[in-house]
């Protein structure tokens, strides 16, 4: 297995490999943060990029996780196909524009690869329990969402021209992806934005409503420039399920007032990244059950897209 990347995140999916006993090669770039992962991990980082080190050696692993910047997702993967990658678990949102994630969807068909985005959201025990609960209960009714930023904090962050800028594909799409993954796709979406911030001027005010392949029936709203957070209500025949934070599950029942949190089997959530265990297994082992793939993903970014105003 390859783990391309040495920064925070590709330090979260390390500690998921060791937990899970798969070897490892870890491809970093920079001497800072090998330096950092190494001390964090035991492992050694081959420094240089994943340039450098494909061209030192003839083959690569079949399968490869990317965990580098927004910016570098995309031609990152490209690099790893070409080369004979043919399984690959890539962190979201997959490259800094739509046109970059369909340009690497056409070279993963061309070469026969598999690439799957990882919104870990999916694999939280929150989510893992409503979806029991949603399939007893004979699906998804409607769903209501909140996508609200902390624009306060997100203004100072020092990033990569074009990753705030494209903020709702990199980062908001987390709880869209989650949403769309329980309740639907969007058959039909009306979308409205407004407002502006420095950081993101093409949109900080969003609303909007729709009907869901499965016939559910949604709407969703966020301010940037507010207080709020994520959230997400799904609601069936018999019950209400609530993620406020996405992180922990709260059920009403039909014909009662009280909103009750579901105890969790959670430990892998607090022991790793949430969701990231589950995640990493389901990758390895071939289940692929939840993970969502390239073509899934590009669908959802046209919605990604119209929602943010782009």
């Amino acid at each position: 297995m390859l783990l391309v990347g040495a920064g925070p995140m590709a330090l979260d999916h390390s500690k998921v490999l060791d937990a899970l006993n798969v070897e490892h090669t870890v491809i970093g770039r920079s001497k800072n943060s090998a330096l950092k992962f190494e001390s964090a991990t035991g492992h050694r980082v081959v420094q240089g990029g994943l340039a450098k080190y494909i061209s030192c050696v003839d083959q690569l692993p079949n399968q490869a996780i990317v965990s580098v910047g927004v910016e570098e997702l995309a031609e990152t993967t490209k690099l790893l196909i070409l080369k004979g990658v043919k399984y690959i678990l890539l962190e979201k949102p997959a490259g800094l524009t739509i046109k970059e994630i369909t340009d690497l969807s056409k070279v993963a068909k061309n070469y026969n690869a598999t690439v799957y985005v990882a919104y870990n959201r999916r694999f939280f025990s929150s989510v893992l329990n409503a979806q029991k609960i949603i399939q007893e209960d004979g699906g998804v009714q409607n769903f209501t969402f909140e996508i609200t930023e902390w624009g306060h904090t997100i203004e100072p962050l020092e990033k990569a021209p074009g990753v705030k800028e494209n903020w709702f594909l990199g980062n908001t799409s987390h709880v869209v992806d989650l949403a769309f993954h329980l309740g639907g796709l969007p058959k039909s979406i009306n979308c409205y934005t407004s407002g502006k911030l420095p950081w993101h001027n093409r949109s900080a005010i969003f609303a909007g409503s729709g009907e869901s392949e499965n016939g559910a029936l949604f709407s969703y709203q966020g301010n940037w420039g507010a207080p709020g957070r994520w959230s997400l209500d799904i609601i069936t025949q018999r019950h209400r399920l609530i993620f406020k934070p996405l992180e922990k599950l709260q059920i009403q029942q039909l014909g009662s007032i009280a909103i009750e949190e579901i105890p969790l089997d959670d430990k892998l959530d607090h022991n790793y990244k949430s969701g990231l265990y589950m995640q990493c297994n389901s990758f390895i082992q071939g289940t692929n059950k939840n993970l969502c793939s390239l073509e899934e993903h590009i669908k959802s970014c046209l919605f990604y897209e119209k929602m943010a105003g782009y």
